[in-house]
């Protein structure tokens, strides 16, 4: 890993500094739009865009990388990216800021790409598994920091999107100065949902829950929040909690799922999810500090079921097909994101605020249920024949190939 370090340690910080600005442009934008009176239905719309440019762009983002390179698409996607930023600073048009978040999901998935296949140019079978971990830790721990950096303007503003766009900006220096040679795009193919749903439908359904959840999380935290009495500051606080809680709790609870029935665990994670979206849902906001506690068990939950869920389908699949296994759980959880924003956002408009937590109940209970009937339809696997839990981000279907067993599926 040390030997790695000077090679990736460059991406590490253009992945750094793009995700403070992109953690705090998701919550800034929920915020704007329900100060300037837009419905939860509308901010629903306008989140379900940028997880669906995500969508589109890992499927279709390799096109520019494979014919002008990793550091021009990077530097190109990065720029747009800043630019379509400091477009929300024009008007708080719900139907223009749409278009500019399908924008910025877009650009977002090529950076990925550019991203997740550079690092895996650079893994080895010795170092894959530690480079995915400090990606990931990278990753969520900067989404966290940057949701604090709506502190630094009481009445969210032009401000707060320049310093957004600045941060995009400055993540171009890294990756534009590296000597590193550029990489070849791994050939990651997807599995289709017959073939992953024969494999494990309770792995398919935990993955597509997971990112209806986490997708409504993302896009309408932020409008519970303002709209809950929470203030900027408060807002903050809790969107970082969330992502706080699923970064510590991802890794425990796979090692758990690593000695007990995947299966059982998975289960156990949906259940008690719900039971803590029904306790978000009947905590007053003014109790802040039971609230956050609430929220940390929610987000660690939350964020864990996708892995979970994903270790549970690469348990029933052959090694030579794990990455293109992997990479249609991927995909599958991307478009969950987009209806997640969708239906959370009616669930709101019904019930009011605390809606989102319904709504993430009911998706908790699903699984819950879909988990216990299929226990009924197929033996546990044992412990010892399961692989080790491995954490993927959710992002393009490109991070796959960094799964530590990555080079026995290419032996295979």
């Amino acid at each position: 890993m040390i030997s790695a370090l000077p090679s990736i340690l460059p991406i590490l910080v253009s992945v750094a500094f793009l995700m403070l600005g992109n953690g705090a442009l998701g919550t800034l934008i929920g915020i704007r739009l329900s100060l300037a009176g837009a419905g939860p239905v509308a901010v629903g719309i306008v989140g379900a865009a940028y997880f669906a440019g995500l969508t589109v762009g890992s499927m279709q983002c390799f096109r520019l990388i494979s014919r002008v390179g990793h550091i021009r698409a990077f530097a190109a996607f990065a720029s747009v990216f800043s630019a379509a930023s400091l477009g929300h600073a024009i008007v708080a048009d719900v139907w223009l800021w749409t278009a500019l978040r399908f924008i910025e999901g877009l650009c977002l998935a090529g950076i990925y790409m550019c991203v997740e296949s550079w690092l895996n140019d650079q893994a080895s079978n010795e170092t894959r598994g530690r480079i995915l971990s400090v990606y990931m830790v990278t990753l969520y721990a900067a989404l966290g920091a940057g949701q604090q950096l709506l502190n630094l303007e009481a009445d969210p503003g032009a401000l707060l999107f320049m310093v957004i766009s600045i941060l995009v900006s400055i993540s171009l220096v890294p990756v534009s100065l590296t000597r590193t040679a550029p990489p070849m795009l791994p050939d990651v193919t997807s599995f289709s949902l017959r073939k992953l749903y024969q494999a494990s439908p309770l792995g398919l359904a935990g993955v597509f829950i997971s990112g209806t959840m986490t997708g409504a999380l993302y896009s309408l935290g932020p409008v519970f929040g303002a709209t809950s009495g929470f203030g900027v500051s408060g807002t903050a606080a809790f969107m970082t909690v969330l992502i706080l809680g699923g970064v510590l709790l991802q890794w425990p609870l796979g090692r758990l799922s690593d000695i007990l029935d995947r299966r059982t665990v998975i289960i156990a994670v949906a259940a008690v999810l719900g039971a803590t979206s029904l306790g978000l849902w009947a905590t007053p906001a003014a109790e802040q500090w039971r609230f956050l506690g609430f929220a940390l068990f929610f987000g660690g939950l939350s964020f864990s079921l996708y892995p979970l869920s994903l270790a549970h389908t690469n348990d029933y699949v052959a090694k030579s097909d794990l990455v293109a296994a992997s990479g249609g759980l991927i995909l599958l959880n991307s478009v969950g994101a987009i209806l997640g924003p969708l239906a959370g956002s009616v669930a709101m408009s019904l019930i009011g605020p605390p809606g989102l937590f319904v709504f993430s109940a009911v998706m908790a209970l699903a699984a819950t249920g879909f988990g216990i009937a299929r226990t009924f339809a197929r033996p546990p696997l044992p412990a010892e024949a399961q692989a080790a839990f491995r954490p993927l981000p959710q992002t393009t279907p490109v991070a796959a190939p960094l799964h530590p067993e990555h080079e026995d599926a290419t032996a295979a």
